[in-house]
């Protein structure tokens, strides 16, 4: 059995598919009620709530472990692991961070679960092309994207390839002690993503460029102040290791990662 966490979000959603796909048993946990795909148990459960998540950890051989933005200032990560141990579950896939792997973000929740005893494998993705959904309501309403660092390119990570990876790490015990970095196949700008899903409606999407200020009073508005400087940090300064593409997807599932506009061309219906 294998337990997804944070089974409602970008990564989570296609995860559950993937291991349904390849004929895993799942139990998809999230904070709400979902829908989920026939043969899949739903358990509702909040990691800052660490007990909550006891229940569904019963007989289970992985745990895909994906926090909440809200995490680190609600949650403890420690009595998480605590709550997988007394279950007996041997061993845990991180969703973990980019950051992590070049200094920008903290390391506290990759450092619990190397400590924890438990079997790991850490998925270090970087930045998502589903962060573009920010910009959806100003596509369909005005026909415009909002960005600051309008020219600074890095790799952007379409959400099912880092769930495709997830999958393998979670069927595959040989994964045990790796840390996998994934990326997209190439820089890419925002104002290239604007021309992107510009592309994909076959309309004119004009580019607006903010300041570094006025993105750091909208991204406040739903992510932690630490993160928000960490974040405009990597998009505005990236450094060399940033600013890579990794090979880690393409060894991993055989192919080159998904492009921007593909990830564009599958969520279109969000900007239209």
């Amino acid at each position: 059995m294998i337990v997804v966490t944070g089974a409602t979000g970008n990564v989570g959603q296609p995860l559950v598919r993937a291991l349904v796909r390849a004929g895993e048993p799942v139990i998809a946990v999230s904070r709400s009620e979902i829908g989920v795909p026939a043969g899949v148990r739903h358990h509702q459960a909040d990691l800052a709530e660490p007990q909550s998540l006891e229940p569904a950890l019963q007989g289970a051989a992985v745990l895909f472990l994906l926090t909440s933005p809200d995490f680190m200032a609600n949650g403890n990560i420690h009595a998480v692991l605590d709550v997988v141990r007394a279950a007996d579950v041997p061993r845990v896939v991180l969703l973990s961070s980019h950051g992590v792997g070049t200094g920008r973000h903290p390391s506290v929740l990759e450092d619990a679960v190397e400590q924890s005893g438990l079997e790991w494998t850490m998925l270090r993705p970087g930045n998502f092309d589903s962060n573009s959904l920010q910009w959806a309501d100003m596509v369909r309403t005005q026909r415009v994207v909002a960005a600051p660092f309008g020219d600074v390119a890095i790799p952007a990570v379409d959400p099912a390839d880092i769930a495709e990876v997830a999958a393998i790490a979670l069927r595959e015990p040989r994964h045990q002690g790796n840390i996998y970095t994934l990326t997209g196949p190439e820089p890419i700008s925002p104002r290239q993503q604007a021309a992107a899903i510009s592309a994909a409606l076959g309309e004119s999407v004009r580019f607006v460029e903010q300041s570094r200020a006025e993105a750091r009073t909208q991204m406040l508005r739903y992510m932690p102040e630490a993160v928000v400087d960490a974040t405009l940090g990597a998009l505005g300064t990236p450094s060399a290791a940033e600013r890579a593409v990794s090979p880690d997807i393409e060894r991993l599932l055989g192919r080159p990662p998904r492009t921007f506009a593909e990830w564009v061309s599958r969520s279109i219906t969000a900007f239209k």
